[in-house]
């Protein structure tokens, strides 16, 4: 018996030695691949992670167990395990499975079928929709109703199905090469993804160059998460990004509109707007404003995007509204005005004509790269507008101004354009400060201050008026005339 138990210990410490040389190997080398090329994969039991079902939303269990009691396979992948892991609540929760997207159409009523580049099925529980992929597999296969790539290696399509091993490895980055199994509460961790998750190292699977040409896009995410998560990009993750920055714009703009949000509406617009600029990823989102900030690094332009970047920050720390009206009515404000001034010495218009003209241009050129929907650009152009309103306004019609729809954000704008650019801006910031933050008697001393009141306004505009030259007497024109 004393045998028994002491053979029973020695191989529980050979185990864990093992498993200590083994970690270690893969600390050393966390993207280790095995003879055939796939990713090192790492499994860790229940007691091994700190992953409860409590944390993870009821719909998304019941997608789980539904799968599994259906004989498929379940995970919870990606950015939901990731965030379990880092103690963070996860914005949402994906699946994975090997249900085929038809199959899992007809095993729940309330999902519908989506995407053309890879088919996902959305399963919808109110305002809470569970996405659900089926394992992606290699491009072994030249059938372009299924794959197909252009020239430049960008996947156009992707509807080849595979296994769990081959899923891992296309996703994008090992911490989100994650997996939760439903069926024994373990974890997948593939290519070292638990060590580079604890390193906080953001690496990409596979050969980096390859992966940017499949999909540009998965370079703005790397800055993103970088950031989102507080990881230090890999040194063979961020090496060729510069180059193929350019590959960016052949993204739809209309997928890049979506991107923005993510990256400037997070709380890390700062950090991102540093890193997108040392990567080359700023030009090919905002070429004209990328343009004023060469001719000017330290110039206006660049103080209000930083001053816009700060301000989204704080609003959002402090769960404060923001929307792209404001965002892009501010960071486009130079390029407009560096247009209006064009269109008015090329063709002798009035600085108000020719900032209204070139409201359209700015607005066409920056659509060619990121699509900026209607309800978003129209009150943007009254922002704009309102700039040149508050200089004029210093009067009876001050009061007025402070009813329009938009004035709250344009003096908002004001306010940032007085802290980029000093000089009478601010001085003209700091009188409608006092304005707006003055009660009546205050703002009616204000107008005194100006020379103006409402009804001195009201009086110098009668006395514009220009009288109309008496008539002549009709009868001695009608006489003359016979």
């Amino acid at each position: 018996m004393l045998i028994i138990q002491r053979c029973t210990i020695f191989r529980r410490i050979t185990q864990f030695c093992k498993q200590l040389f083994d970690d270690a190997q893969t600390a050393k080398n966390p993207q280790s691949t095995h003879e055939d090329g796939s990713l090192s994969l790492e499994i860790i039991p229940r007691d091994g992670h700190n992953i409860s079902r409590r944390q993870i939303s009821e719909n998304a269990l019941k997608v789980l167990y539904r799968l599994h009691k259906a004989g498929y396979q379940a995970y919870l992948v990606g950015g939901g395990v990731r965030d379990l892991l880092l103690g963070h609540q996860p914005k949402d929760f994906d699946v994975v499975t090997d249900a085929k997207p038809e199959d899992i159409k007809k095993l729940f009523r309330n999902s519908r079928l989506v995407g053309r580049r890879f088919r996902l099925a959305h399963i919808m529980f109110g305002r809470e929709i569970i996405e659900v992929a089926t394992f992606r597999g290699h491009h072994t296969e030249s059938n372009e109703k299924i794959s197909k790539t252009n020239a430049s290696g960008r996947l156009l399509r992707d509807n080849v199905y595979g296994s769990i091993d081959e899923d891992a490895e296309r996703r994008d980055f090992t911490v989100n090469a994650l997996y939760y199994n439903i069926g024994d509460y373990s974890i997948r961790s593939y290519g070292g993804g638990i060590q580079d998750l604890n390193a906080r190292t953001l690496r990409l699977i596979g050969d980096p160059e390859t992966r940017y040409r499949e999909d540009p896009v998965r370079m703005l995410r790397a800055v993103r998460f970088a950031t989102k998560l507080g990881m230090q990009l890999d040194e063979h993750t961020g090496a060729p990004i510069k180059q193929l920055a350019p590959l960016l714009k052949d993204i739809p703009a209309a997928r890049m509109y979506e991107e923005v949000l993510k990256l400037f509406f997070a709380g890390k617009a700062v950090q991102n707007l540093r890193m997108l600029r040392e990567y080359h990823l700023f030009a090919p989102l905002f070429p004209i404003v990328e343009a004023q900030l060469k001719d000017e690094p330290k110039g206006p332009a660049m103080r209000l995007l930083a001053e816009v970047m700060q301000n989204t920050d704080a609003r959002i720390a402090e769960d404060k509204p923001v929307t792209p009206t404001f965002f892009y009515a501010a960071i486009l404000w130079y390029p407009l005005q560096a247009r209006a001034q064009d269109i008015a010495m090329e063709s002798g218009l009035s600085p108000y004509d020719a900032m209204f003209a070139a409201m359209g241009d700015v607005f066409e050129q920056q659509c060619q790269t990121i699509s900026i929907p209607r309800r978003f650009s129209v009150p943007a152009r009254d922002i704009w507008q309102l700039q040149q309103r508050f200089e004029r306004s210093k009067n009876g019609r001050a009061f007025k101004l402070l009813e329009h729809p938009k004035f709250r954000a344009a003096y908002d704008l004001l306010l940032l354009r007085a802290a980029a650019e000093g000089g009478n801006t601010a001085k003209l910031a700091e009188w409608w400060q006092q304005f707006v933050d003055g009660d009546d008697d205050q703002r009616q001393q204000l107008l005194k201050g100006s020379g103006s009141s409402r009804s001195g306004q009201r009086n110098r505009n009668a006395q514009q008026r220009r009288r109309r030259p008496p008539r002549r007497n009709s009868n001695k024109a009608n006489g003359a005339a016979e």
